[in-house]
């Protein structure tokens, strides 16, 4: 029997030594056009072994929460409490109906964590039921008193750097959690701690160095030069994609059903929008085109939705530690009108891809009457795809 794995993801600090704007919590802060917060939720909700995202937030900030998380499949966030330990706590609660075997504990501010580190930490809760991923300390760390004056010196081979997400038995750390909260123990600054206390035995699993958390200004300018160093390779590709008129009474366009009178003839549901980004999306991999991957000999793509294919797209940029960077459609057509259903082709297109909206445009144009559109023949549509890869020689 499969394990079912939930995340916890905290997002209710202020968050405020960070800089940026005044009041501005680190969490919604942007990296390359991206809010911290976004990447950490994204690392969960698109891992096949996480069955569920529990996002804790703070009641201010939920308005800059849904624009952060749009498209990504997380449960309704809850409210934090006034510490990082209640926060975790009500993410729990939240939880406990859905009885999830193992949780991961992961803080937003740690947008770096990979996915790989993700499937360590769910391996090593399944061995030993609580283990954290943990780094080597390089420098020498001293011990002072309150003058400052140095009073020791620490094993550093005995010392870790732990991070997040911690991954632990769901039950047992729910259990943790309500006992210290009865016991009016409040000051754990993370779950290993809190395990430590309840004696439950933690392990660790390797950590990443890139896995750091955000917490200060220098923080993000090193983030940021991060980011555009470890996502050199920028590429766009290309993608066009045309149908023919059928009967029907809709056609699908951009994920979006639109009433017509006609439908489009293709094997699966001939959305041309999709299919023309898929090909762009593809092409920027070099990976081939929508018919090597989803050939129309095979019966099993016969109607099917052609999210399934930008889907398989979009994570093929993932699976190759890159990011989709901005999306363009261009659609050919007599009729529909394609204005009023813009936002809406923009909204599915992003919740498919997993990117904000905001790095979607859909447009429109006419062929004034000329070729098979003009005709009212059918539908073309153009797509442009710009992503960014690891650079690699």
């Amino acid at each position: 029997m499969n394990s079912v794995v939930a995340a916890v993801v905290v997002a209710a600090g202020r968050g405020l030594r960070a800089g940026g704007a005044s009041g501005f919590p680190k969490q919604y802060r942007e990296i390359a056009g991206e809010p911290v917060v976004r990447a950490s939720l994204r690392t969960l909700a698109l891992h096949p072994a996480v069955a569920m995202v529990q996002p804790v937030v703070h009641r201010q900030d939920v308005a800059l929460f849904r624009a952060a998380s749009a498209g990504l499949k997380v449960l309704e966030p809850v409210f934090g409490g006034a510490t990082r330990q209640a926060s975790v706590r009500a993410g729990l609660e939240a939880l406990a109906a859905r009885r999830p075997d193992f949780v991961l504990v992961h803080d937003a501010a740690r947008p770096f964590a990979s996915a790989a580190l993700v499937s360590s930490g769910i391996e090593a809760a399944r061995a030993g039921g609580a283990a954290v991923p943990a780094l080597p300390v390089a420098d020498t760390v001293k011990t002072v008193d309150a003058a400052g004056a140095i009073t020791g010196t620490l094993d550093r081979a005995r010392l870790r750097f732990v991070q997040t997400p911690q991954a632990f038995d769901f039950a047992a750390l729910l259990e943790l959690h309500r006992r210290a909260d009865a016991a009016g123990c409040e000051d754990f600054t993370d779950d290993a701690a809190l395990a430590e206390w309840g004696g439950l035995e933690v392990a660790t699993f390797e950590g990443e160095a890139r896995n750091v958390k955000l917490t200060t200004a220098e923080d993000f300018a090193r983030a940021g030069a991060q980011y555009a160093l470890a996502l050199a390779d920028i590429r766009t590709g290309s993608g066009f994609d045309v149908h023919a008129f059928a009967p029907g009474d809709h056609v699908m366009l951009g994920g979006v059903r639109i009433a017509h009178a006609a439908g489009l003839a293709g094997h699966s549901d001939a959305d041309v929008a999709l299919h023309a980004l898929v090909d762009a999306i593809l092409g920027a991999l070099a990976e081939g085109d929508i018919g090597v991957h989803f050939p129309p000999s095979d019966p099993q793509w016969r109607s099917a939705s052609s999210d399934r294919f930008l889907a398989f797209a979009a994570e093929r940029v993932r699976a190759r530690g890159g990011r989709i960077a901005h999306l363009d459609v261009n659609v050919i057509c007599e009729a529909p009108r394609i204005g009023p259903h813009r936002d809406a082709m923009r909204a599915r297109i992003a919740e498919i891809a997993g990117i904000p909206v905001e790095r979607v445009a859909v447009k429109a144009t006419t062929s004034e009457k000329l070729g098979f559109t003009g005709r009212r023949e059918g539908m073309a549509a153009f797509a442009t795809a710009t992503v960014r890869l690891p650079w690699s020689d």
